[in-house]
């Protein structure tokens, strides 16, 4: 049935819930995976620029080199995983993009035929506030999504 799976995390707890799910559902149906990781744009820089003049020299800089670090770190845990599962896999860090953005490309570029994210499921006033990658994912897609919570 899936062949090619996405799996999205940022790493959070509820992220490596879709990650263990996703890695479960590739081992049974013999699926390969790809993990994807997004680092968000710099804040000052994602306001169009109008901020940039504001940036203090180095904080560029030590953001992207945090960012992937962190991604690094990310997801070589997550092919440690599928590795101890056997379920074949790579990963993928995408740099200064929206995370719903970041994903529909990869998963196009994939091939994908399934993307597996987690959600936390916020409601009302908490998911306007913050947005909800899932939902721009689920709603912009022709992929199937499966979404944990």
């Amino acid at each position: 049935m899936y062949k090619k799976i996405l799996i999205a995390t940022d790493g959070s707890e509820l992220a490596g819930k879709g990650v263990a799910h996703g890695l479960e559902l590739a081992k049974g149906l013999g699926a390969a995976v790809t993990f994807v990781t997004v680092s968000e744009p710099f804040p000052a820089l994602a306001w169009g620029g109008a901020m940039a003049g504001y940036v203090a020299p180095g904080e560029l800089t030590n953001y992207e080199e945090s960012a992937r670090k962190y991604a690094r770190e990310l997801l070589d845990k997550c092919k440690a995983e599928a590795d101890a599962k056997g379920v074949g896999s790579n990963a993928i860090h995408v740099e200064n993009k929206a995370p719903a953005e970041a994903i529909l490309e990869v998963a196009a570029s994939e091939g994908s035929d399934l993307i597996v994210m987690a959600s936390h499921g916020r409601r009302g006033i908490g998911r306007l506030m913050l947005g909800s990658q899932t939902a721009e994912v689920v709603s912009l897609t022709q992929i199937p999504v499966l979404v944990v919570r």
